[in-house]
């Protein structure tokens, strides 16, 4: 395999390697997931896969998981299409800052995506290494949020526009969770900041220590944690990838946080994505 590091932040691209064989490969499985917890996430290009060999890579990181509102690929169920077209809906929340689905109990350990058909111009997406944007927070923000706990939603971001016996048959199948606001990684022990478009607001900031009057319940954790999620889009913290036909981006759900940007409309964009189910976080 050849190795190329795409910024300071995050992120490498692999070349000379056939990424089907991961799937019926533990060593080689087991060589790309070191090479995952180095670079956070991965990038492959000419890698033309079925669904089947798709889903076989990302089965060597864990079980995959479904998404409620997702279409799945004939055949795969552990595929789901993120499909766009000048046909699709208007409520499209991609572009926004997030981890994977933290408004599951458990949310995503990771996820592998396919690009199927590209636009010809747009489309790309970004990540952004959120162990480095906790990392450099000033010492006393670190000490504000140690202890911190925060909700997150479905129901506040994609559901919002569902008709209401909808989005509330969804909050009772997934009710909001709470996470720690710097979680720890379970393999590496590194920690980063875990609040996100999903974040709705912090469970446990109004204690005498911070809060005097309600002024400072309002003012304070709302100015607290728009500061935090917007550590995402610091360009020093990200990676930027243009996709190609065949290309595939294999990414840390756990530490990263991706945007992906909605510039190309009305043209067509399909990805396929398995999505690995993870460990709670703490």
């Amino acid at each position: 395999m050849k190795i190329e590091p795409l910024t300071c932040a995050l992120g490498a691209e692999i070349s000379d390697i056939r990424l089907a064989e991961v799937g019926r490969n533990a060593d080689l499985a087991g060589e790309i997931n070191a090479l995952l917890l180095q670079y956070k996430v991965l990038f492959f290009r000419d890698q033309d896969m079925t669904d089947a060999e798709h889903a076989g890579v990302a089965r060597q990181f864990g079980d995959l998981e479904d998404h409620p509102l997702a279409n799945s690929a004939d055949g795969e169920p552990g595929i789901i299409h993120i499909w766009k077209s000048p046909e699709s809906p208007p409520e499209r929340y991609e572009n926004a800052w997030h981890n994977d689905a933290t408004w599951r109990e458990i949310p995503p350990m990771g996820a592998v995506l396919r690009c199927v058909e590209r636009p010809p111009v747009g489309g790309d997406t970004m990540w952004a290494n959120m162990e480095l944007a906790y990392e450099r927070l000033p010492d006393h923000i670190k000490e504000e949020i140690a202890d911190l706990r925060a909700r997150h939603s479905m129901e506040a971001s994609f559901m919002a526009a569902k008709p209401i016996d909808e989005r509330l048959a969804m909050k009772e199948r997934f009710p909001d969770p709470e996470h720690p606001v710097v979680r720890t990684h379970p393999v590496t022990g590194k920690k980063s900041l875990f609040v996100n478009a999903f974040t709705t607001h912090f469970t446990n900031y109004h204690t005498a220590s911070r809060v005097r009057v309600g002024q400072d319940f309002t003012n304070g954790s709302g100015e607290l944690l728009r500061y935090l999620t917007s550590q995402a889009a610091i360009p020093e913290y990200q990676v930027r990838w243009r996709w190609t036909p065949n290309s595939v981006a294999i990414w840390d759900n756990r530490c990263t946080q991706h945007y992906a940007v909605m510039d190309y409309s009305p043209c067509v964009r399909r990805m396929n994505r398995a999505t690995i189910i993870g460990d709670r976080p703490f």
